[in-house]
Parts: structure tokens; sequence; C-alpha cells
């Protein structure tokens, strides 16, 4: 079951608005300069829980046998908790007199969907998950910034997933959330550890302005964008990278005493595959653009302790993506060490504080005209594949214990309609130094890179993290 198209079977069996317990007096929060960067797109996150149900929870005190009901009213009255501190996803996005969106914060809740699933979790197909997940496990949001579903599986086995609106929120903010409702609901933690700072002046634009021309060549407004063009249909799969091959990617990306990141090895390593899947089928001359994003909050403390720690807690879009484009040949000819130098230069134009700051100041100078960045437009004749790169290495599963034990598999889920594919590698739950990796590209694009490097790019199973299959 599971493992194919169709075949998972899920089944709502209630639908409710959870509110904050303690709600604040409406009023309208604006978003930041960084957030009118982003166009309406929602993200899915979904953490998969192994224990049986009933649930036996261990206390100081005593031992507490919970079955599904009480689960599920455990992460209600935590989410509910929750909204106090973290009241943006209990909102709704209005647009204002010139047309931008801003955030209304009135405690309309958050959608939660209680489910079930014909399915074991050792038998559910993640490698496909637009089979498995989308809309099924990881619900739709309708209505709102955050929709939340609780899934009991045929093994007692739970799936908790979100849905959240990216233009209120980056995955750093999300990961706060997501952490501080597990620590409410967990019995031994029924406090947060970081309280959110919505401090909008944090990001405010300068007076005088000044804007590097860098800025221009990686965002435009969408006055200027050229007509949309029907996208080719993206595909979803996950893989699992060991350690052991991240290390000799790493080894093959350095030369002359010069150390890449891991991450830069693996997008040097991944934009040379896609380009050598084009020219696979013709396309030889293209240009092939991958870009990488880059969060601002360390870059905007610009080594100021107090700053950081107030950054570092900061709830909404700090976000930048830089990057290049590269004809096919020679991406493809020259060897992994050039492309991870390219990589390199253009992550360097971005991570300074200047960078994000002249980025404040670019989206203030043509408000109420909408930007957004280039590498999301349509391509032209000239242009091939693009895609996005995104490091998900503090993706923090292993805090996302709600009082029944850490998950043993969890992945965000980006399957958005654009041009443009999506890649987010994240510490793989064996904590074993492997990465998991979502990645949303053309499907002979992955199927090149299944067929060429299949002892790098794995197609994750149960049977990796050691549990039982069908």
């Amino acid at each position: 079951m599971g493992g194919g198209k169709g075949e998972l079977n899920v089944s709502v069996m209630k639908e409710e608005v959870v509110t904050a317990v303690r709600p604040m007096h409406e009023h309208l929060l604006p978003l930041s300069n960084l957030d009118l960067l982003l166009p309406p797109l929602d993200v899915g996150v979904f953490f998969c829980y192994n224990s049986p149900m009933p649930f036996s929870i261990s206390t100081h005190t005593n031992n507490t046998t919970m079955s599904f009901g009480s689960v599920v009213g455990s992460l209600k009255n935590a989410l509910a908790q929750a909204l106090v501190s973290y009241y943006p996803f209990a909102g709704e996005v209005v647009l204002n007199s010139i047309g931008e969106p801003e955030l209304l914060c009135n405690n309309r809740g958050v959608d939660f969907v209680e489910a079930v699933a014909d399915v074991e979790l050792q038998c559910l197909n993640l490698y496909n998950p637009d089979d498995t997940v989308e809309g099924k496990l990881v619900p739709r949001k309708k209505h709102g910034v955050l929709a939340v579903q609780a899934t009991r599986l045929k093994c007692g086995g739970l799936i908790v997933a979100c849905t959240f609106d990216h233009r209120i929120a980056d995955a750093h903010s999300t990961n706060m959330f997501i952490v501080s409702w597990a620590e409410i609901a967990h019995p031994n933690k029924p406090k947060i550890s970081t309280q959110p700072c919505f401090q909008r002046s944090l990001l405010d634009p300068r007076d005088p302005p000044f804007i590097h021309p860098s800025i221009h060549h990686m965002y435009v407004t969408t006055s200027k964008l050229p007509p949309l063009s029907q996208p080719n249909p993206l595909i979803s799969r996950i893989y699992y990278v060991t350690c052991e091959q991240l290390n000799r990617m790493q080894s093959l990306a350095s030369s002359d005493g010069v150390k890449r990141t891991k991450f830069e090895s693996f997008s040097a390593f991944l934009w040379k595959m896609v380009s050598a899947s084009a020219c696979e089928v013709g396309e030889k001359r293209v240009v092939v653009k991958m870009g990488v994003v880059v969060d601002g909050r360390k870059r905007l403390s610009d080594g100021d302790k107090k700053k950081e720690a107030i950054m570092g807690s900061y709830f909404g879009n700090v976000l930048s993506i830089p990057f290049d484009g590269k004809p096919t040949e020679e991406l493809v000819e020259k060897p992994l060490t050039w492309v991870a130098e390219q990589v390199h230069e253009f992550l360097e134009t971005a991570i300074t504080e200047e960078h994000f700051l002249g980025l404040i100041d670019c989206v203030e100078e043509h408000r109420p005209v909408p930007m957004l960045s280039r590498i999301y437009c349509g391509s032209t004749n000239e242009e091939g594949p693009a895609f996005v790169v995104s490091s998900g290495q503090r993706f923090p599963e292993s805090k996302v214990d709600f009082g029944w034990g850490k998950p043993v598999f969890a992945s965000y889920h980006f399957p958005w309609d654009g041009d443009a594919g999506y890649v987010m590698p994240m510490p793989s739950p064996a904590r074993n130094g492997d990465w998991l990796v979502y990645m949303h590209l053309l499907k002979r694009h992955l199927d090149f890179m299944e067929s060429h490097a299949p002892h790098f790019f794995r197609p994750f199973s149960w049977h990796y993290l050691r549990l039982n299959r069908c």
C-alpha cells in the first residue's frame, strides 16, 4: 500500500479551527520589504512518528497512555498556546490601500484536520511524495496563514504536517514555531525556549538609500517580467546521500588548499548534473541557472552579538537568492573544482550586511510595484533549466518531540507551479552525517541523476532507516 499513485487513501475525520487561547487586540502587521519579495506561495513540512497507538508517555511522575484522540487534543491545546506568541500564524493576509499584502492579526485561527490513512508507516512511499504526501498527508491551505493536519496510520504511527504562507514566514521562522509548539506539548517542556521578534524596524530602508548594481542583476520588478510561458511539469522525489559520498564530493570540489563546504560542493555537483542532463537531450548551448537561498539574519547582525540574538529570533522573511547562469557545455566540461568556485563567487555577493540593506532599499524604491528574484522568472530561448538550492541543515527535526519521541523521518515539501526547480538538503534523522534531499525538478533531470550517479542519489526507503518494509 502507498507504493503507487492513487493507492494511498486518507480519510478526513474532523476539521476545526484552533485559535490562540489569549488573543491579542486586532491589529495590522505590515510586511517587511523582504517579505514583499515573496509571491503567494504555500510551503509544506511534515514529521513522521513510529510510536504505536496507544502512545505510552513517561513523565517524571508517572506513565500516561494516550489514545489518538488524546494525542490530537494535546496537539491542539499546545497549538492554541503557541499561537499566543506566534500570533501571525492565526491571522489573515489582506491587501492595503495600495494593493500590497499585509497581515491582519485577528486570531482568525488555524485550520486543523484530523485524518486516518490506510497504510503503515513502513509501507509509505516517500521517495515519490507527489503520490503520497501532496494534498493527502500535507494539507492544502484553504484559509488563513497556516493549516495543520494530524494523520493516524494503520500501524499506530502518526504524521504531523503543516502548510504555511511563505510571505509571512521563511523556514527559519517556521522552524522556531514548530519547536515552540512541540515544547509546549511536551510534558517535561511546558515553556518555549525562543520568543519570536516582530520588530519590523530591524529591516527599515535607509535614508539615503544605496543600491549596488548586483541587486538589479538578481531581482526585477514584476512590471518588467516577460510573458509567462506554460511551465513544464516538475515532480518531487526524496533521496538520501551518505556521509561518505558527501565527504568524497567535498574533496573533489576542493583544490589548492581551498576547502569548499559540503553545501557548496553538493550545489556544484547538482549544477553539473542538471547541465549534463540538458546536453543529453540536445540543449548544448543553453544557459543553466542555479540560485542559492541565503539567510540574512547573521549578515544583518554584522558581528553585534546583541543584534545577532535579536535577529536570530526575528519572525518573517530574511532571505536573498543570488544566482548565476553558465552554458551547459562549460558546466559539463569544466572540473568540479571550477564549478564549486563559481558557486562560491556568486554566493560571496550576498553574504554581507550591505547586500541585504541594499535589497531592502531596492524594494522601497520600487514600491508598490512588486519585485521578484530573476531566477523565478520565465525562461527565454537561450536559457535552459533553472533551480534553487536551499540549505536545510538547521532543520530541527530532532527537537520536534511533542511528548512521544523524536520523528523517525521529516522533510519539507515544496511542489510549487513555477518554472524553476527547488532542492533542499536536510540532515538525516539517522544523525550519522548523511543527508536527506528533497528535490523538485523535471523528471528527465531526476532520472538522469539516478542513472548516472546512483551511488550518490539513492532513493529514500525505510530500509535505509532500518525500519521494516512491507
